[in-house]
């Protein structure tokens, strides 16, 4: 299947989420990043391009939505552990994000938050293990 993911977002301040992201843990590629975007490392060859709203705009011919004001994606992570999540999500709201919802089902455990710019980001574990046969996942 798939080798790599890019998930773009828009954002209104390309500096302000490298910082709030920077802050809350994660890395970028410099090599893809400039005044127009930056590209934010999640994992061996998962990314998420965060591009000022008109560079975004260039790729669609839709309307740029404000992610605060409409939601059409929600980005999930997964996390090694229970702890990792806390981690993750703690970090993520002491760097000036919004703590959105939390969900622990026994064997699922996850929490979410909105960045600057509203975009939802969900950072779940899950023992598979221990996902019992009649489980819905919500």
């Amino acid at each position: 299947m798939h080798q790599l993911i890019f998930v773009n977002l828009p954002v209104a301040d390309v500096s302000a989420s490298r910082k709030f992201f920077t802050d809350a843990g994660y890395s970028f590629n410099d090599q893809f990043c400039d005044d127009q975007g930056s590209c934010m490392v999640l994992g061996n060859s998962h990314y998420a391009m965060l591009l000022n709203r008109e560079y975004f705009g260039v790729f669609t011919d839709k309307p740029v939505s404000d992610a605060r004001a409409t939601t059409e994606v929600l980005v999930c992570l997964s996390a090694g552990t229970r702890a990792e999540v806390d981690t993750l999500v703690d970090r993520a709201i002491a760097a000036g994000g919004t703590e959105c919802r939390s969900e622990d089902q026994g064997f699922m455990y996850g929490r979410s938050y909105a960045d600057l710019d509203g975009h939802i980001w969900e950072i779940l574990w899950m023992d598979q293990s221990a996902v019992p046969e009649d489980a819905t996942v919500s």
